[in-house]
C-alpha cells in the first residue's frame, strides 16, 4: 500500500522497484513552484526528469495536472510516479557545478541581487546540468538558505533575486505574485517603433513545434488558453534603424516581451525565436552575438525593513558597444 508522506519526510523513492508516492506540502514550503518542490524531495532524480513527468501530466497536485510553474499550498498532496534515482549521489551532482560568485548589486543577510550575465541558466533542467543557483550555492558551501526568487531567460542579462532566508522569499514572491514589484527591461527593436504604442494588453498563448521545443506566440482574448499578458513601453532612444524601449512588465508570463514586441512587427534585434533570422545574422556581423534584452531596473519593498528598494544594473558592454548612433 503506498503511503502519504510529509515534505520534511524522506523521498517517496522506495529502495528497489519504484513505485507511486505522495508529498502532503507542509506550511514551509508553501507557496513554492511546483518543480521545486519536487527538486528538493526527490533527491538524486535528474532535473531533467522531473520536468518530462510534470509536462506528461504524471504529476498530479490533489488528483489535477498541473504545470512546473503551479504555487502548492500547504494541505496540497502531490502525486509522484515511479522514478528511478540517478546513479550519481545528489553531492556528486552538486559537485559537478563550478563554484561561482557573480557580481552583486545589493547583498545583505536576507537576499542577494546579482548581475546575471546572458547564457547562463538561472537553474540546472530541461537539458541543463546547472545555472546561477547551483553555482552559487557551490560557492558559498557554508550558506543554509539559497534560493532564487524569480526567473530571467537563458538568453536575458539583468538583475536577479536570490532569497537568504525562507521569509525573504516568501515575501518577495508574493510581491511578484501579486504585481507589487516593477520590473523593466531595456530591449532594442528593430525598426521605428510607433510613439502612440504604449500599452500592449494581449494574451499569450503556450504551444510546442514538432520537434518538441516551446514557443509563445499572441491569441484572441477569448482563448480559454490564453494568458492576459501586459507590457508597458516606453521609447527611450531612436537609433538608425533600430528603437531603444524600457519595457515594464506587469504579468511575468514565458517569452512575454519577445513576442509582445514581435507582435508588432518590432522584434527584438538578436532574437533567435522571434526575430528577423536574416537580420540576425547580418548583426552578428556587426557585433552582435546575443538577444539585446536587459532586466535593467528592479523596484520592490524589501522583505525586513519594508523599506522601497530600487536597483539598475547597468547595460553589459556588449549591448552597449553595439547600439548604433543616432541619426
Amino acid at each position: 500500500m503506498n503511503r502519504i508522506i510529509g515534505a520534511k519526510a524522506a523521498s517517496p523513492l522506495a529502495q528497489g522497484k519504484p513505485q507511486v508516492g505522495w508529498l502532503t506540502v507542509d506550511a514551509e514550503s508553501a507557496g513554492q513552484r511546483l518543480d521545486n518542490f519536487l527538486i528538493r524531495h526527490l533527491k538524486g532524480v535528474p532535473k531533467t526528469h522531473v520536468y518530462r513527468i510534470i509536462r506528461s501530466g504524471e504529476v498530479r497536485v490533489n488528483k489535477g495536472r498541473a504545470a512546473a510553474d503551479t504555487r502548492v499550498a500547504a494541505g496540497d498532496v502531490v502525486r509522484v510516479p515511479p522514478v528511478r534515482v540517478s546513479e550519481r549521489s545528489p553531492e556528486d551532482k552538486a559537485a559537478a557545478a563550478p563554484a561561482r560568485e557573480f557580481p552583486i548589486l545589493l547583498e545583505d543577510e536576507h537576499l542577494i541581487a546579482l548581475d546575471k550575465p546572458a547564457g547562463v541558466a538561472v537553474h540546472g533542467g530541461s537539458g541543463v546540468s546547472f545555472g546561477v543557483i547551483e553555482q552559487l550555492r557551490r560557492a558559498r558551501p557554508d550558506a543554509r538558505f539559497l534560493e532564487l526568487v524569480h526567473r530571467l531567460d537563458r538568453e536575458t542579462s539583468g538583475i536577479l533575486l536570490v532569497a537568504k532566508r525562507r521569509s525573504a522569499l516568501k515575501h518577495l514572491q508574493d510581491q511578484f505574485r501579486e504585481r507589487e514589484t516593477g520590473k523593466t527591461y531595456l530591449a532594442l527593436v528593430l525598426g521605428d517603433w510607433p510613439e502612440r504604442l504604449k500599452v500592449i494588453d494581449a494574451p499569450l498563448r503556450k504551444y510546442l513545434l514538432e520537434d518538441g521545443e516551446r514557443r509563445v506566440k499572441t491569441t484572441s482574448k477569448d482563448d480559454p488558453d490564453g494568458m492576459r499578458s501586459i507590457s508597458l513601453v516606453k521609447v527611450r532612444e531612436r537609433l538608425n534603424g533600430f528603437t531603444l524601449l524600457e519595457v515594464t512588465i506587469k504579468t511575468g508570463r514565458t517569452h512575454q516581451i519577445r513576442v509582445h514586441l514581435a507582435s508588432q512587427g518590432h522584434p527584438i534585434a538578436g532574437d533567435d525565436k522571434y526575430g528577423d533570422f536574416e537580420r540576425n545574422k547580418a548583426m552578428q556581423k556587426q557585433g552582435l552575438k546575443r538577444m539585446f534584452l536587459h532586466a535593467w531596473r528592479l523596484q520592490f519593498v524589501h522583505p525586513a525593513t519594508a523599506q522601497a528598494v530600487e536597483l539598475h544594473g547597468p547595460l553589459p558592454a556588449d549591448l552597449a558597444s553595439f547600439l548604433p548612433r543616432s541619426p
